[in-house]
């Protein structure tokens, strides 16, 4: 019986030639890949987990890559060769590696990979975070650091800063006095992305005296989730056009465009108000130096909506991501938070709300910053980079065009370097420490190092800093279910190119007048 169906089966499969057609060609695609999961080399390779045909080891990167990886460093090494799909990867997860290739070896891994999304949210690789290493990418960032995150230019922004902490008080005390959850996930991001607005475009994205989302900013959050998921072309490099059939090339060309659309707008406005000479915001900077001979590149359209877009990715998530984490931290540790507000409500007095005057006073808070940056890095795994040549890490050989990734999550709770408690949350760590994250100490590594360092760091950190400070003055806080004991709040984490809170961050707020 079963040999009858089974033959029955067969004739009707051989008398279809597009069946037996696709069938050959999957074969031979197979074939392929397997082939090439092992490419040549000359050198001894780091050590490599157990892998799959074709998937090579993208089965084992789970949920959360980051704390997956991290398993797999403590059984293989700090240094791994993975195989991710057709990629070869090098996975490195300790201080001293992470040094090597950031620091030693820091030109032959500055070159970005082309990923799919990264070449369409960069205008093909004109911007700054996501580029190709080359001549260009170098001008671009020596005038975004001279003209755009200068020291002078984040102190010139000092007052959007504090008009904007004014309006999230504000905002926080309503709902406080309505007897309303705060949503302090929404809330945080609100005040980020109002602030980089005023930076970027000279206005606000919420009404005045409100603190609301934009549309521009939830496309912003969709284009983090492409750049942040899974799309094959990125491991399968000859499988792209599978994106036109999975819905992630239509999403993307989507959120482009509207992004693309809105930057067109925004620029023409300023174009034909006069990009005039005191104007700060980065539209009329990057336009004035479009007309300025002096630069020696063309600064294009496409190189300024770039360079936007990487200002927006930098400045919004990943800062929110900073204060929600450490606002989670303070509740869960309830010792810490009342040292923080015992601080800030010591340190401004009288005064309804802190300035960024008052910050440098702020010794404590400043140690919770950074123990919530070591343990929740906004990009726990740094931006990919590529090899432009061979070398070695660690001893072992590292090919050419090997897609690198630097595990600053694993970094910053390496055991062997912070201690038994490296995944619990001390600021006292940090006491006496010259340990800073500013890209020169390898162990503390949030915003990278290198060349690629992120440019706009002092920018975020203000930001961060004034809005942390506040929510210490201005309120006590309780978690918003009736009983509940803040060391019991989740830290469940939702991986994408920024990681958040799994769930927005709920609380109670009880208004704290001037002593």
């Amino acid at each position: 019986m079963a040999a009858s169906i089974i033959t029955e089966v067969a004739g009707e499969f051989f008398q279809q030639p597009q069946l037996i057609l696709t069938a050959l060609l999957f074969l031979l695609m197979a074939l392929y890949l397997i082939k090439s999961q092992n490419p040549p080399t000359t050198g001894r390779l780091p050590p490599r987990p157990p892998s799959l045909p074709i998937l090579g080891n993208l089965h084992q990167l789970g949920e959360l890559p980051h704390r997956s990886l991290r398993d797999l460093a403590n059984k293989h090494g700090p240094v791994m060769h993975l195989m991710m799909g057709r990629i070869p990867t090098l996975v490195v997860s300790s201080p001293e590696l992470a040094e090597e290739v950031l620091k030693t070896h820091d030109v032959v891994f500055a070159h970005r990979p082309p990923l799919v999304a990264t070449r369409r949210f960069s205008y093909g690789g004109v911007g700054i975070a996501f580029t190709p290493y080359d001549e260009q990418w170098r001008k671009v960032r020596k005038i975004s650091t001279s003209e755009i995150f200068s020291n002078m230019r984040v102190q010139s922004f000092r007052p959007i800063r504090e008009e904007e902490v004014g309006i999230l008080v504000k905002t926080i005390a309503r709902a406080a006095a309505l007897g309303s959850a705060v949503n302090l996930t929404e809330t945080s991001l609100c005040y980020f992305n109002n602030v980089t607005c005023r930076q970027v475009f000279g206005r606000r994205s919420s009404a005045e005296g409100e603190c609301g989302r934009s549309k521009f900013h939830d496309q912003l959050i969709e284009a983090l989730t492409l750049l942040g998921g899974f799309c094959a072309g990125d491991f399968f490099p000859s499988m792209e056009w599978l994106n036109r059939f999975n819905g992630v090339q239509g999403r993307l060309d989507k959120t482009f465009f509207e992004i693309d659309s809105f930057l067109e707008e925004e620029i023409e406005k300023h174009r034909a108000a006069g990009a005039a000479a005191a104007a700060n915001d980065f539209i009329s900077t990057l336009l004035r130096l479009q007309n300025d001979p002096s630069v020696g590149f063309p600064i294009t359209k496409g190189r300024i909506k770039a360079i936007l877009v990487d200002a927006f990715f930098g400045g919004t998530d990943t800062s929110a991501a900073t204060v929600e984490w450490g606002m989670t931290e303070l509740m869960r540790h309830p010792a810490a938070m009342r040292k923080a507000q015992e601080e800030v409500r010591r340190a401004v007095g009288e005064k309804n709300r802190v300035e960024e005057s008052d910050l440098h006073q702020l010794h404590y808070l400043k140690l919770v910053i950074k123990e919530t940056l070591r343990l929740h890095p906004p990009i726990p795994l740094l931006l990919p980079r590529e090899s432009v040549e061979e070398c070695k890490i660690g001893g072992y050989h590292v090919p050419a065009r090997t897609r690198v990734i630097v595990n600053a999550w694993a970094v910053a709770v390496d055991a062997s370097y912070w201690g038994e408690d490296a995944e619990g949350f001390r600021p006292e760590r940090f006491e006496g420490s010259g340990v800073q994250y500013k890209g020169q100490d390898f162990q503390l590594l949030p915003f990278g190092s290198g060349r690629r360092i992120c440019p706009g760091i002092a920018l975020g950190t203000a930001a961060v800093e004034l809005a942390f400070a506040n929510l210490l003055r201005c309120f006590d806080w309780e978690p918003l279910e009736e009983g509940k004991k803040g060391e019991d709040m989740d830290v469940e984490e939702s991986f994408g190119l920024v990681v958040t809170r799994k769930t927005p961050l709920l609380l109670r707020a009880k208004p704290v007048p001037a002593s």
